[in-house]
């Protein structure tokens, strides 16, 4: 596994995009769900 290089080739940076956006997302349900918990 290579170590992720600070300006990655764009096949990199757009898992990274991915992996970011998924994370974020999954951060705002919880976040979400913990709001509108009784």
């Amino acid at each position: 596994m290579p170590v992720l290089e600070p300006d990655p080739p764009n096949g990199q940076k757009k898992l990274l995009i991915v992996l970011g956006a998924m994370l974020g997302v999954t951060i705002v349900i919880g976040i979400f769900a913990s709001v509108i918990a009784p």
